[in-house]
């Protein structure tokens, strides 16, 4: 058996401790990974797998990445599902070998990262949050907490079991921790969203010990100055913060005193709603495409970061609704509005710059970035100083200044453009620290500092020959000639130049002075870079010493950003501010889709088609419009842009409309198009249900419903009974504002039978056999479907179309005629032989009149007046149509 060396044996004890996770094991300007390590990740990064060694009589597999790209890497690995432990150096070789010449540099692990953990700009999108959340349990209470690293955000809310996988779709966290257990009570939501979540053991979610564990944190005797937090609460917060403890290996991220939401403060919007609406992602996954891409206009990060919030959380409470809104409508008046958006661009990301300074993962840069915004607010409260804002801008301005001293250090500190990593140096500014200032002279213009010496002291000798010469041997020193050697070696210069050397023709000597020049040109580089890093530190702890109100200041540039971008939007696309009241109204006139019309421009396909939308439910009683028309007439459409128009009102938006009244929505609910779920072995039909089954369970009398095609994948009359019963249930029960959208026609009687229900239809018009799509709704019912005039524009062969215009002729004159309808189905074999295509008529080969007169015109030789009069010739020569 070969020996294990010293240096696998520290691997071996470390990877031991971090079974769970890749560990980069640091080997001077390389992370090297090893054995099960290496293969996974050579893999994984598409690296060479080499050997190096052996191990119980086998190769060692081996990988690496260079130090200098391992980000890169980093993010390749927590976006394939690993986790990975960054084991670094923890002294130098020359200090390892002082304690033994056979001495292993001592290394430990520094950091676990993991999706939720993150801080890194390279790694994270700059425009989205990145979550990592705990869900707490006591007793029968749930809690879930968030936070983000990057930023410093930290929340909790208490919620029932029900409520989990609509806040988990919201909050769409990078990491969810769990207690042992509770993964499998879950189990189903989980997968349902997709989440793989982390698994702790039932210490880290104890009450108790969270408790203390936060105080300590935030550095209090009790959290009630916070909050009144109950035990489930304090269970995820403290979960959260021992995982955070155990990943960053006791360097614990600047988290800002948790903030306490409540769901009824909140537009609620389960999963299956967010997924079919598409707010912040697209059905393809991608953020291109969803409505969270359309609306974006803000020009910094954190602006950027508050739009998605706002788009994934719309607010219940009116104050806060009309607040954003007059926040909006000022950005619109302001005759500032550009010059503000151009200081707002220069805005560098403040909340991650903080970030990675408190976990002491920053660099000189950080500290630029801090001031670069700083620099920006200032100017920005000095341009609004006589502004007349609104309550939500107003407080926002109050933290723009009060950092003029944190500002003045940083600004006579930094150089304008600091490398990217402190062991660089360079980035302290010169005339800041006179020390610096020396040790960079000795480093750059040691020559030149020798030049002046040796002139002070020829002048001091009063011998013009002295000059300062060097030597590997004596190092520095005095040389002068023989004939001047009496008296320099005489008082009173023998007390400042000491002998050191005499020649044949050349006397030597040296001074104190000279000695410690000497040595600290010789260390002058090191000096230098030691006195920028102990100057970086103290800026450092400036910086973090007004975290806080740093933290504030960004939150600040964040909501001018989204009030100005969202102004411009507003502006650009004929958007209006929206009523919004504690009535039941629904009113929208002229309303579009903000994603397909943004679509149709850029394809300069026409305008969209804008309509109306009328739910004004009277009382508590209920409102829906039955919606029946063709498909691709754009019915689906219709629906999606009326729960977006209410969504985007209750952000604080202006909305795609002319004018819209909306009473505050509690719920949006929307069930609009289906896929099987082969993964959990349901159909198309049964994820159908059970959506539909969760509206009817949970929306309230304040909720708005969209419902598209309840009941289409079963049978006729099975699908028409579930939509009929649904329908029914809905007003009666749930007494919502809803658009129910079918093909069952029967429905339409419902009209007529229960109060606060109407028809209303898709215009199309049918012209030769072809049906033309107008987009717009009007009341009154469809009398027809048109789906095989539909299916002849997807491309279905002529022989099907025709075929299937005789079925559906013998099945209507069927429904006509009760007495018929067995046998004439009975006669009509779908795939009969019998179906082929019908002869056409046989061309005449003589050509028509008007063949002959278009073949007579060459339009390049027409005059204007020529041209109008041959085309009304032509059109004499039409058959006239009985």
């Amino acid at each position: 058996m070969t020996a294990v060396t010293p240096m696998m044996a520290q691997y071996l004890e470390i990877k031991a401790g971090h079974p769970d996770a890749l560990l980069f094991y640091r080997m001077g300007d390389f992370y090297e990974l090893f054995f099960d390590d290496a293969a996974a990740a050579a893999e994984a990064l598409d690296i060479a797998l080499t050997k190096r060694g052996k191990h119980d009589g086998d190769d060692i597999p081996m990988c690496g990445v260079p130090v200098h790209a391992a980000e890169g890497y980093l993010l390749t690995l927590i976006r394939k599902g690993f986790r990975v432990a960054v084991c670094e150096q923890m002294e130098s070789p020359a200090e390892a070998k002082k304690r033994g010449h056979k001495s292993v540099v001592r290394r430990d692990v520094v950091r676990l990262v993991t999706p939720g953990t993150l801080t890194e700009d390279s790694l994270l999108e700059a425009r989205r949050h990145n979550y990592l959340a705990a869900l707490g349990k006591v007793r029968d209470e749930w809690a879930l907490s968030w936070a983000d690293i990057s930023t410093g955000a930290f929340h909790v809310m208490p919620l029932g079991q029900s409520r989990i996988g609509a806040e988990l779709a919201r909050l769409a966290p990078s990491e969810l921790l769990v207690s042992d257990g509770t993964d499998e009570v879950l189990r189903e939501v989980f997968s349902d969203l997709g989440i793989d979540p982390t698994v702790l053991g039932r210490a880290s979610f104890d009450s108790a010990g969270a408790e203390t564990r936060l105080c300590t944190l935030f550095g209090v005797q009790t959290l009630s100055g916070f909050g009144n937090f109950e035990r489930a609460e304090l269970a995820a917060m403290g979960a959260l913060v021992d995982y955070l403890d155990i990943t960053q290996k006791g360097k614990l991220p600047l988290l800002r005193v948790p903030q306490r939401d409540a769901i009824s403060r909140l537009l609620q919007i389960d999963a299956a709603t967010r997924r079919n609406l598409e707010l912040t992602h697209s059905m393809n996954g991608g953020r291109q495409g969803s409505l969270l891409s359309v609306i974006d206009r803000t020009v910094t990060p954190g602006g950027g970061r508050l739009l998605e919030r706002r788009v994934s959380s719309p607010s219940r409470d009116l104050s806060v609704i009309h607040g954003r809104l007059d926040a909006v409508d000022w950005a619109m008046q302001t005759a500032d509005a550009q010059a503000l958006r151009d200081m707002l661009r220069k805005v560098p990301d403040i909340d991650r710059a903080l970030s990675r300074l408190g976990l002491d993962r920053g660099g000189p840069r950080d500290l630029t970035a801090v001031r670069g915004a700083l620099t920006q607010a200032q100017e920005l409260s000095q341009r609004l100083d006589q502004a007349a804002l609104p309550p939500l801008l107003d407080d926002a301005k109050a933290s723009l200044a009060g950092q003029d001293e944190l500002l003045d250090l940083l600004d006579a500190a930094l150089v304008a453009e600091p490398p990217l990593l402190t062991r660089d140096g360079g980035f302290i500014a010169p005339g800041y620290d006179a020390a610096l200032d020396e040790a960079r002279e000795l480093r750059d213009e040691g020559r030149s500092v020798i030049a002046a010496m040796q002139g002070r002291y020829a002048e001091q000798a009063g011998v013009n020959a002295l000059k300062i010469k060097h030597n590997n041997v004596l190092g520095y020193f005095i040389e002068t000639t023989a004939t001047h050697a009496e008296k320099m070696m005489s008082a009173p210069l023998n007390e400042t130049f000491i002998h050191r050397q005499t020649t044949a023709n050349q006397v030597r000597f040296t001074t104190v002075e000279l000695t410690e020049l000497e040595t600290r040109i010789l260390n002058a580089g090191n000096e230098a870079l030691e006195i920028e890093k102990r100057l970086y530190a103290a800026l450092k702890d400036a910086i973090l010493a007004e975290a806080p109100a740093l933290a504030e200041t960004g939150l600040a540039l964040s909501e001018f950003d989204l009030a100005l971008g969202l102004a411009d939007l507003s502006k650009a696309q004929d958007w209006t501010r929206p009523k919004v009241d504690d009535s039941r109204a629904f009113d929208i006139r002229g309303g579009r889709h903000p994603v397909v019309e943004r679509a149709l421009q850029q394809q300069g396909a026409g305008p969209f088609i804008a309509n109306d939308c009328a739910l004004n439910a009277e009382g508590d009683a209920a409102a829906v419009n039955l919606l029946t028309g063709p498909n691709m007439a754009g019915k689906s459409t219709y629906l999606r842009q009326n729960a977006l128009i209410a969504l985007l009102a209750q952000m604080g938006c202006h909305v795609p409309a002319q004018s819209a009244h909306i009473g505050l929505v509690s719920q949006i609910f929307s069930r609009v198009g289906a896929s099987d779920d082969l993964a959990r072995g349901r159909s198309t039909f049964m994820v159908e249900m059970v959506e539909t089954a969760a509206i009817l369970n949970q929306a309230d009398d304040r909720a708005l419903v969209i419902l598209d095609e309840i009941g289409r994948g079963t049978a006729t009359y099975d699908g028409l009974s579930i939509a009929w019963a649904t329908l029914e249930h809905l007003h009666a029960s749930n007494r919502v504002r809803g658009l129910f959208a079918t093909h069952y026609h029967e429905l339409t009687q419902l009209a007529g039978k229960l109060a606060g229900v109407k028809n209303a239809t898709v215009a199309v018009k049918e012209w030769d056999g072809e049906v033309i799509f107008l987009h717009e709704v009007k009341d009154g019912a469809a009398d027809r479907s048109y789906g095989v005039q539909v299916a002849q524009l997807a491309g279905l062969p002529k022989p099907v179309i025709a075929r299937a215009r005789t079925v559906l002729e013998a099945l209507e004159k069927g429904e006509r005629d009760s007495a018929a309808p067995k046998a004439l189905i009975d006669d009509l074999p779908l795939f009969s032989a019998a179906a082929a295509p019908p002869p056409s008529p046989k061309a005449s080969t003589e050509p028509s009149q008007l063949e002959q007169s278009l073949s007579t015109i060459n339009p390049d030789d027409l005059t204007p007046r020529e041209a109008l009069q041959a085309l009304y010739d032509l059109k004499a020569l039409l058959p006239v149509k009985q």
